[in-house]
């Protein structure tokens, strides 16, 4: 048998990934309103229980607004990405970055979500960021909504509950592709749209406790995003017809615990509940598997004449995922438990973990990969993978996160295999290229960039700027597009 060794396509983009909440800071600058975000408190370490998670409720946010609340937002200052972006977008550029993927905040366009004419100072700012990216050769990526739900739109319909914010969300979106049309190219309707099931306060600005059906209440939430996502996309096609939209999943690849075929069918449901998102943006429908879901479940979706059409007439023209880890699936799951991307799975014997229990799976972005590809035949584009870890500053100011290295090494060597299977990859953006706020735990030591930033949980720092080892690493793979990923 022949060897044969893949490369990457000549067109492949590299890059990096982020989001507005985690990285602009300046909450309340140039008239812009409250997020979802902005309302996520900081709980250190030891205080930290099984039982935190992403949701908040009402009363966390009537303290926070009344100022009875003395809780850290870290989020509402992010890495301060709002007053340096040219320096970072510099460091980018330097790595040799062909696509950086930022977020638009929301309420920094349309401060409440539901105002009737855009904030021209938010406005101006994507202008002048867009415009520093292409002095650099830099295509931006830009994410529509990641976590970044209007509060205004929380407090007016709970969030995507109210069937009102389709209309607001297309409208913001017509805004920006307006605005942007000869600036931006790649879109996302959605950050890990599958989210909103998990947390439906990250995802889609519900609160839950406010809700007597919060299980009904996040479906039809999320009823609302496809429905919205697929207008978005038909707005892109009239304004930008050379624009492409893509949806965004949290790929959460299971395997089966054992050989025991209940463990197999497990995985199989739940792999099934982790791709139902990805069939109704792609296929433009809701597959069947999931209407018997929600006949198990007594929810009971929502829709108007048209929404079937509507999502069935616009899907998105690629898939973009994040993948940091694999999971187990179990039918009777009993053994030793380990921390992930928002949820939990059985420890796998097979695979090491970060500092934060998340498993390191490199052969399972390429089993997701095939396993997406052979579903859909679409372009793939991975926009988020890396690895949050404590760093070290020595003595000298160097940084040496070989651990960094290894990990993004391994994970690109299968995106390879991968493309040598038959896969159609767009490209390689690593979450948070730049050090930012942690999205789940709030904190900056969990730590993902090739850049250092000099702040810690507590917020104390100068918050200047250093190349940790891992920068002229991924330079060097960037420049040999691929080919070198050695130390």
């Amino acid at each position: 048998m022949t060897q044969f060794k893949a490369k990457f396509p000549a067109d492949f983009y590299w890059g990096g990934a982020t989001a507005a909440n985690q990285i602009e800071g300046a909450f309340d600058e140039d008239g812009k309103g409250l997020s979802a975000a902005d309302f996520v408190e900081y709980i250190p370490k030891e205080q930290r229980t099984k039982d935190n998670s992403m949701e908040i409720t009402a009363e966390q946010i009537r303290k926070t607004l009344s100022g009875e609340s003395t809780a850290r937002h870290p989020k509402r200052e992010g890495n301060d990405f709002y007053h340096r972006y040219q320096e970072d977008i510099a460091l980018l550029a330097e790595m040799g970055f062909t696509a950086f993927r930022i977020s638009i905040h929301w309420s920094r366009i349309f401060p409440n979500g539901y105002d009737e004419t855009p904030n021209e100072a938010g406005l101006q700012f994507y202008d002048n960021v867009f415009d520093e990216l292409a002095k650099h050769n830099i295509e931006p990526v830009v994410t529509l909504s990641h976590y970044e739900t209007p509060y205004g739109l929380t407090e007016k319909y709970n969030g995507w509950v109210g069937r009102e914010v389709i209309d607001h969300f297309v409208r913001y979106a017509e805004t920006v592709f307006t605005r942007y049309k000869d600036k931006v190219k790649y879109w996302i309707s959605f950050n890990e749209i599958n989210v909103i099931t998990i947390s439906p306060y990250t995802g889609g600005g519900i609160l839950s406790d406010q809700e007597d059906n919060p299980m009904q209440a996040k479906y039809q939430g999320l009823h609302h995003q496809f429905v919205a996502s697929a207008l978005a996309t038909k707005k892109l096609h009239e304004i930008i017809p050379e624009g492409e939209m893509g949806c965004m999943l949290a790929k959460m690849t299971h395997y089966p615990h054992t050989p025991n075929p209940e463990d197999v069918l497990k995985a199989q449901q739940d792999n099934q509940n982790n791709l139902f998102f990805t069939d109704v943006h792609v296929r433009g429908e809701y597959p069947d598997y999931l209407n018997c879901f929600f006949k198990e479940h007594e929810i009971e979706i929502v829709k108007e004449t048209g929404d079937e059409e509507i999502i069935k007439q616009y899907p998105v023209d690629y898939i973009s995922i994040s993948y940091y880890m694999s999971l187990l699936s179990s039918a009777s799951p009993e053994g030793e438990q380990t921390e992930g991307n928002l949820t939990k799975s059985l420890k796998n014997p097979y695979l090491e973990a970060s500092d934060w229990g998340w498993q390191i799976d490199p052969v399972g972005l390429r089993v997701s990969l095939n396993e997406m590809y052979d579903r859909y035949q679409k372009p793939i584009f991975i926009v988020e993978n890396g690895l949050g870890a404590y760093d070290k500053v020595e003595e000298d100011g160097s940084i040496h996160d070989d651990y960094r290295i290894e990990y993004l090494r391994k994970h690109i060597e299968q995106m390879r295999e991968a493309i040598g299977d038959g896969v159609e990859l767009m490209g390689y953006l690593a979450w948070g290229p730049i050090d930012l706020v942690s999205m789940s735990t709030s904190e900056m030591s969990k730590r993902y960039g090739f850049v250092y930033v000099d702040k810690d949980d507590e917020g104390n720092g100068t918050l200047q700027r250093s190349r940790k080892d891992s920068f002229a690493w991924y330079k060097k793979v960037i420049e040999s597009n691929g080919e070198d990923l050695s130390s």
